[in-house]
């Protein structure tokens, strides 16, 4: 085992696979691509040739949201996942001027909560910021 991780957009097909390999459902193919290629960051993450992980973060310099972090269900637990947070965080911090103030967000899977707190994240309500809020949008 070889785990390797590139700031790479995969292609659409592995995009799909990893979303797929948890269950997660996938968006449409021209939808998808465009979203993926707007990332400002991107970590795949692969086992000698098999893709096994991703996450990328999206953002404008001050806020920024990390999203479609996947690890396939067999490489769980195995500090992929922390890794890819560690590498977007990392990223987004160096990219930053001197003097900067970043906010980084994130909706956590249900049950995943803990992971993201293990990471440095805060729930939300806290001190300083109210509930999440969200809203979905089919067309």
């Amino acid at each position: 085992m070889e785990i390797v991780y590139y700031e790479r957009i995969p292609d659409l097909d592995t995009y799909f696979e990893l979303r797929r390999s948890v269950d997660w459902n996938n968006f449409c193919p021209e939808q998808a691509q465009k979203a993926i290629n707007k990332s400002a960051f991107f970590i795949l993450v692969q086992d000698e040739d098999k893709p096994i992980a991703m996450g990328r973060a999206v953002g404008d310099g001050m806020y920024y949201t990390i999203v479609d972090v996947v690890v396939r269900p067999e490489y769980q637990g195995k500090k992929v996942g922390s890794t890819i947070i560690s590498k977007l965080l990392e990223l987004i911090q160096t990219d930053a001027p001197e003097g900067a103030r970043i906010s980084v967000q994130l909706l956590a899977e249900k049950g995943k909560e803990e992971f993201y707190v293990k990471q440095g994240f805060k729930l939300c309500p806290h001190e300083f910021c109210g509930p999440a809020l969200r809203k979905v949008i089919y067309t």
